[in-house]
Parts: structure tokens; C-alpha cells; sequence
């Protein structure tokens, strides 16, 4: 992600909304993951705000954009933290619901301090969101001027109540999905960008690979504009879909070979980001008769040293987050040149 000093300027701080969880996150660092049944000490703990959403429309407030965020806590400690957060780093609660009684959601993150990994424990809260939370009346306002619309696909009902107004008034939906959820395919169905996370494409198509997914995702989906797939440290790939003018000479080419070939222009001497696109081009992979015309962008991620390395927590998120500040930006850069920011 860039710094906030080369934070391109937005017209009239774009509003977005996110829908989908928030939570508290108990941070427990440890020297290494524990053995079962066996007894360590933490060598740090933290708790602070999370979730999906939470961490995604912190990342966007961050970045500039004015977010809003619907949503549901219980009236109890955890629940008050999460509001006083979100107020703090500029993101509008207005919209939230709030439960007198039971429980906010809440997470117990392990961080190996060896691997700089995490493992995330996950308590939903109680009770869930439902449709019947949020009045049509809140739902037009919480809307209202909005350049975007996010959802990290749970609370399935009341994701498509919200996913289904914004599809009627034109606001561009994008969906972060982590993995196949109830209710996924019907918010799929009407976004116009998604992100995935490693895994999820070749779950979801069962192509045998992460650029044959792609392709697939984007053929069954005419709606998306592109599909972004995350992978860590190795950085992302991204498939965007480009108008076929009929007439007009467009390479065909297999889709693996276009990503070798792009990982081959990659300059492994700089520490920072790069990315590298390819022209547009028909796709085709093994195993799909149609396809896809496009341009293919493989994005490398910033080496950090293991010494400046925390923790992931939250990583996937923030990569999220700048992805909405790119797309509210495509009024003012060229695609290839946001993917190469973020």
C-alpha cells in the first residue's frame, strides 16, 4: 500500500459503504505456535478493532475515502470499543445496529513470532443481523451518494437486501470472498469487481489452476469488470475484461503462458511493487471452450525483511481497502497504473 504522502487527491472524498463483520481482536504473540496440551506465555497481547469489514473501511478511511458501515454489535464492552475505533479513524457508525442484549463478535489471533504467521479463532456474535435490522428508509440513507458498495459475503440475507438496492441504483458492487459462504453466488451475481482470496478460485470453478480459475470466473460472471486473486507474499494476479471489437486483430493466447511470461519481466533486483500487464488479449484456458478477452496483470508484493515483518493480521483487508481507493480513482488513472500503486 502506498504511504500517505503519495496519497493521490480523490474529488469530494468518495463515499462507500461496507456491510459484513466486525469484531474485536485479542492478539496473543508467542514465541512459536503451541503443541497441544501443552503451556506457553504470551510474549505480547493486544485487543483492538477487526473483522472484515471493520479492518477494510479503516484501510479506506485511511486512504481518503469517506466510509460508512453497516453493521450490527451488541451493547456491551466489546461492542462500545468497536464504535469508538471506527469514530476515531473517521468511518461513519450512523448506520450500525445495536442490541441490547447479547454478545459482539470477537476473535483469539495467535501470532507466531517465528513465522510471522496468525490463526484466528472466530466467535460470531449474538444475535446476527437480519433484514428486519435495518428499515428501507436506513438502508436509501446509508446509500445515499455512495461511488461503492463492499460486502465480505456474511450475514447472507441481509447482504442481498443491500447488495440488491445498490444494483438497482447503479452503485458498483464489490465483493471480498475468502472462501464459498452461503448466499456467495447470489452477491457474485451482481458485483462488478471481486477479490479472492488463494484458495477461493479453484474451490469455486474447480479449475486445476489459479489462472484457469480466473478465466472461468470471469466467463460465468458477465457482470465483473476484473477478478483479483491474492497470494501473499508471491503478490496478486488480476484479469480484467476488455471490450472484443469485432473486426479488429486480438491475439489469442493460453492463459498460464501469458503469466509465465509476464513473472519472466519481473525485475527481482527492486524491493518494491511492481506490476506487469499484458496487451489485451483473447484467453483461453485448458478445459473451457470460451475465451476471454482481457488483459492479464501479475502484481509483485514489497520484499519486507523478517525484521520489520509484525504479523499478517488484517494484511488481506488492507490490500482490499486500497483496491476500493483505486477503483473510486479510475475517474482520474488508467487501470494498469492503480494496480501498480497498490
Amino acid at each position: 500500500m502506498m504511504s500517505s504522502d503519495s496519497v493521490l487527491p480523490l474529488p469530494e472524498n468518495p463515499i462507500i459503504v461496507g456491510f459484513g463483520g466486525v469484531g474485536v481482536d485479542f492478539l496473543a504473540v508467542v514465541p512459536s505456535f503451541p503443541k497441544p496440551d501443552s503451556k506457553i506465555r504470551t510474549t505480547e497481547f493486544t485487543f483492538q478493532g477487526g473483522g472484515n469489514n471493520g479492518n477494510t473501511m479503516t484501510c479506506a478511511a485511511r486512504l481518503g475515502l469517506k466510509p460508512r458501515i453497516i453493521s450490527k454489535v451488541s451493547n456491551d464492552g466489546p461492542g462500545k470499543t468497536m464504535l469508538e475505533e471506527l469514530e476515531a479513524e473517521g468511518v461513519d457508525t450512523s448506520f450500525f445496529v445495536v442490541s441490547k442484549e447479547g454478545t459482539s463478535p470477537f476473535s483469539y489471533v495467535i501470532v507466531d513470532n517465528q513465522t510471522k504467521t496468525r490463526t484466528c479463532i472466530f466467535t460470531p456474535g449474538y444475535p446476527e443481523m437480519v433484514p428486519q435490522d435495518l428499515p428501507r428508509a436506513n438502508l436509501l440513507s446509508a446509500l445515499d451518494g455512495a461511488r461503492m458498495v463492499y460486502f465480505d459475503a456474511r450475514m447472507p440475507d441481509s447482504a442481498l437486501v443491500i447488495a440488491q438496492e445498490a444494483f438497482h441504483q447503479n452503485i458498483p458492487i464489490l465483493i471480498d470472498a475468502e472462501r464459498p459462504r452461503e448466499g456467495l453466488n447470489d452477491l457474485l451475481s451482481l458485483a462488478d469487481y471481486v477479490v479472492c482470496s488463494e484458495n477461493f478460485p479453484r474451490a469455486w470453478t474447480e479449475a486445476s489452476s489459479i489462472p484457469r480459475a480466473l478465466v472461468s470466473i470471469i466467463l460465468r460472471l458477465p457482470r465483473l469488470k476484473f477478478a483479483i486473486v491474492t497470494l501473499g507474499k508471491d503478490g496478486c494476479i488480476m484479469l480484467e475484461r476488455c471490450v472484443d471489437d469485432e473486426g479488429s486483430h486480438i491475439e489469442e493466447m493460453d492463459v498460464e503462458s501469458c503469466l509465465t511470461t509476464l513473472k519472466e519481466r519481473k525485475d527481482d533486483s527492486t524491493a518494491m511493487p511492481t506490476c506487469i500487464a499484458s496487451p489485451v488479449t483473447k484467453l483461453r484456458a485448458k478445459g473451457i471452450e470460451e475465451s476471454v478477452c482481457g488483459r492479464l496483470y501479475y502484481g509483485a508484493s514489497e520484499k519486507i525483511p523478517p525484521s520489520e515483518l509484525m504479523d499478517t493480521t488484517g494484511a488481506g483487508d488492507a490490500f482490499v481497502g486500497a483496491v476500493l481507493y483505486g477503483t473510486c480513482n479510475l475517474f482520474i488513472l488508467p487501470l494498469h497504473m492503480l494496480v501498480g500503486i497498490f
